[in-house]
């Protein structure tokens, strides 16, 4: 009977990150976030005895003096602006649009759209109109968080290890083979249905599980954090990466990149 064993070995020291990755801005209900009175009240805190203190676990994010708590999990809340994938599964407006859109997408279709309006009961107005938007053809889907999606003026990104990724706002990812054609056919309607050779097939699935190891430490998901995941990885097999000794090492690694790159 075969088994697969790991050895203990001496790990490459990685110095130890006291400002930016010892995760001082976490909280948990009932922290003090700050006894100053200067700052103003935003979601996820209260005022306890002239004191902020967090009312849910999460990051805590400052903008001038506005100080709330951004959730670690939480059901995604769209705004205008935001970009999602997902899945058609059913159609909701008349029917001559219904047989419009028809002619273009179908349910079962996997999409990627922007957040045109928010509805009062927090339903969500999409739209394809733009060329980047559209039917996704051949990749991977990474359901993920929504708290961990860093957003960014952008969330279209083609990565330099030959693959491309939409980083949803809604939390599902998108990974594919990055498009010949640089240009915006890329997106929209276009739908590549090529077979995907070995080794684009190899590059996303290192992708895949690199977001699987950021997603479980809690590191927010951008280009930046994903292609330094990527990079610390490839003295890895790929089906190794998700060895919990395997995921530590490469996201320390990772962390210790981007600190490197703030300072």
């Amino acid at each position: 009977m075969a088994a697969d064993m790991r050895l203990p070995t001496i790990r490459k020291p990685v110095s130890q990150v006291d400002s930016a990755f010892d995760r001082k801005d976490l909280v948990v209900p009932g922290d003090v976030i700050t006894s100053d009175t200067g700052f103003m009240r935003g979601h996820g805190t209260y005022v306890d005895e002239d004191k902020l203190t967090a009312s849910v676990a999460g990051e805590v994010q400052r903008v001038d003096k506005l100080i709330c708590v951004r959730p670690l999990k939480t059901r995604f809340n769209g705004e205008v602006g935001d970009v999602v994938v997902g899945r058609i599964t059913e159609r909701r407006r008349s029917a001559e649009d219904e047989l419009t859109m028809r002619e273009y997408l179908q349910e079962g279709d996997l999409i990627s759209a922007e957040v045109q309006s928010v509805f009062s009961d927090g339903a969500l107005s999409l739209h394809t109109r733009s060329l980047k938007y559209g039917k996704l053809g051949q990749g991977v889907l990474v359901q993920l968080s929504p708290s961990l999606i860093k957003r960014q003026k952008t969330h279209f990104h083609n990565l330099p290890c030959g693959a491309s990724i939409i980083l949803g706002n809604n939390g599902f990812v998108w990974l594919y083979p990055t498009p010949e054609q640089q240009e915006e056919e890329a997106g929209g309607f276009y739908t590549s249905l090529e077979p995907v050779g070995l080794s684009d097939r190899e590059v996303i699935s290192r992708l895949r599980n690199c977001l699987l190891a950021l997603a479980a430490h809690k590191v927010l998901l951008y280009d930046t954090s994903v292609l330094y995941c990527y990079e610390s990885s490839v003295q890895h097999q790929v089906k190794d990466i998700l060895k919990p000794e395997v995921m530590e090492e490469i996201v320390m690694l990772t962390q210790q990149k981007l600190f490197e790159q703030e300072g």
